[in-house]
């Protein structure tokens, strides 16, 4: 098999590096700009405004993970090894080596029909599709000239191009598409060894026969597992691609920052600086599972509304069955997200996230004098939002029902009658006598017994100011304390100025790093734990019985490394 990859790499990518290094040449981006005296203008790195725009203004779109592993009901690529330990190559998982490498031979899904899923995204309310066209275990769901690890492959059961069908659907409906690959390949005899050199001139292969063979790809999602830009020869390969299809968005997962973040199974912090998309399964992992548990349409709703909010885009994963239907459970599940959106789309497609902070009850978007209030969770008889040099000159409520707005200079309070909350989602409508997405608003204190406090920790990251255990109780989500790479565990301790009582605790941890902790209270000389805990997670609450007390500590006992805690807050009994 070495050899049958280094003769087909060898003959093919003669013309793949000459057509390379001529696009280098006759790109006027390459050359150096000696009358401005600065680095060489490198235009390909990154997309233009009005390419991003459209991306922006979808918000939704559907991630497909499939392959032959849905024989299996595990995990992709991740389930491939248990016959080599090294991790590099594939060694995590149940599957052996061998057994995962030949499922192709016995995957025959027949009732795959690029269509129906391209339908069922736009039932959905979805504006694009991540296709997953391969991932680290190196199968090609298109057919590669330069590889016979592939759908197409005589030895396959199958024989099918699905890149073809894919692209042919997408460009029908009008679905934007954008491919999932992944720089990484446990398969390649020459990936991570003295040859790995030629492995990547065998990736850049492979990603202009995508560019080139079939129509037009709106963007490549690429997922380098954390390699280098030198890895994957990236400055090269997005030339190539963008020399190729000029419109192209690329993530951030190829060693270099390109067009948008990628938080993964969590979702983003609230950024409105750069674009970014979490990536988050519908069930509990990326490729198929019998019987999983799927999210509900509130947690959906959730998610979505959260990521628009906050700045970001949501791509919600599917993955359809070894047959090639898409689960008829998750079908429904999308459809009922379209209906939501059908119905309060308004709110979501076309806006930017903000003017306001994003709160555990929700939070903001907005589109030229209109905001759109999201209440997810309602934190009590009203939301309070800090003021605003505009004024609000009209308020509705857009699932239907009336909300009463009073706006000071202290504080804007929103309050919509319970028989008028929508169960999903309360979307109140405030249109400003000017635009919103001028607008810089401050901070509203909560009502936060932490808040502004005395605090200190065991680490801080670098024992950097920026990461110091104040941050963690400055009502500002957008910092954190941050703990050096390899700690796993640490405290942080708040002093409450004197005994307080409190029933409710609420913590954000976005990276989903900690796996045990505990609150405690001071008595005397030693520490007397009223809370234990395992994962935490974005947006974590408790309701406690009454603790009274001035010091409290959060001890993180377990964590998969460094931790970072956005906010700690306690709350008063009676408190919302």
């Amino acid at each position: 098999m070495k050899n049958r990859f280094a003769a087909i790499v060898g003959l093919l990518l003669g013309a793949t590096c000459s057509l390379g290094a001529l696009a280098a040449r006759s790109s006027t981006a390459a050359e150096p700009d000696k009358t401005a005296g600065k680095e060489p203008s490198r235009p390909y790195l990154h997309a233009q405004p009005e390419q991003i725009a459209w991306w922006e203004d979808a918000r939704l779109g559907m991630f497909v993970c499939w392959g032959p592993v849905s024989l299996t009901g595990l995990e992709i690529g991740w389930s491939r090894g248990k016959a080599r330990p090294d991790q590099r190559q594939g060694g995590a998982g149940p599957t052996p080596v061998e057994v995962y490498d030949n499922l192709y031979k016995k995957w025959k899904p027949e009732k795959f029909d690029a269509r129906a899923w391209v339908k069922l995204a736009q039932d959905a309310g979805m504006k694009y599709m991540i296709f997953l066209v391969r991932h680290h275990d190196g199968f090609s769901l298109y057919d590669t000239k330069v590889s016979d690890y592939k759908s197409t492959s005589p030895e396959a059961a199958w024989r099918h191009d699905v890149m073809k069908d894919i692209a042919e659907a997408c460009h029908e409906a009008g679905l934007k598409l954008l491919l999932y690959y992944s720089q990484p390949d446990w398969h390649h005899p020459d990936y991570r060894t003295a040859n790995h050199a030629r492995y990547v001139k065998y990736l850049h292969a492979q990603v202009r026969e995508l560019l080139t063979d079939y129509g037009r790809i709106d963007g490549l999602w690429f997922d380098g597992l954390g390699g280098s830009a030198k890895d994957w020869d990236a400055e090269n390969l997005f030339q190539m691609a963008r020399s190729i299809q000029p419109w192209l968005l690329i993530n951030n997962r190829c060693g270099l920052p390109a067009d948008f973040d990628t938080p993964e199974q969590h979702l983003g912090g609230f950024q409105l600086s750069r674009p970014w998309e979490s990536c988050i399964t519908l069930g509990t992992q990326w490729s198929w599972k019998p019987d999983d548990r799927i999210k509900s349409l509130k947690e959906c709703v959730n998610l979505l509304v959260s990521c628009a909010c906050r700045g970001g885009n949501l791509a919600l994963n599917t993955n359809p069955m070894p047959d090639g239907r898409i689960e008829p459970r998750q079908a429904e599940r999308f459809r009922q997200i379209g209906r939501w959106l059908k119905q309060h789309g308004e709110s979501i497609y076309g806006t930017r996230g903000g003017p306001f902070r994003s709160r555990p009850w929700g939070g903001t978007t907005h589109r030229a004098e209109t905001v759109y209030l999201h209440v997810l969770d309602w934190p009590g008889e009203s939301v309070r939002l800090p003021p605003i040099p505009r004024k609000i000159v009209a308020s509705l409520v857009l699932s239907g029902g009336t909300a009463t707005v009073k706006q000071t200079g202290e504080a804007i309070e929103v309050r919509v009658p319970p028989a008028h909350r929508h169960p999903l989602d309360t979307i109140v409508v405030l249109k400003l006598d000017g635009p919103a997405g001028e607008l810089k608003p401050g901070r509203l204190a909560s009502d936060s017994l932490t808040f502004g406090k005395k605090a200190k920790a065991s680490n801080f990251f670098r024992s950097a100011p920026e990461f110091s255990p104040e941050k963690a109780v400055d009502d500002d989500p957008d910092t954190r304390w941050g703990c050096d790479g390899g700690t796993h565990s640490a405290w942080l301790e708040v002093d409450l100025g004197r005994p307080q009582a409190f029933d409710r605790a609420a913590i954000s941890e976005p990276y989903g790093r900690v796996r045990r902790f505990e609150l405690q209270a001071k008595e005397g000389d030693s520490w007397k734990t009223f809370y234990r805990g395992t994962t935490i997670g974005d947006e974590f609450q408790a309701r406690l019985p009454p603790v009274t007390a001035q010091h409290v500590r959060l001890n993180l006992l377990e964590t998969t490394d460094g931790p970072s805690i956005w906010e700690f807050q306690l709350f008063a009994p009676g408190k919302k």
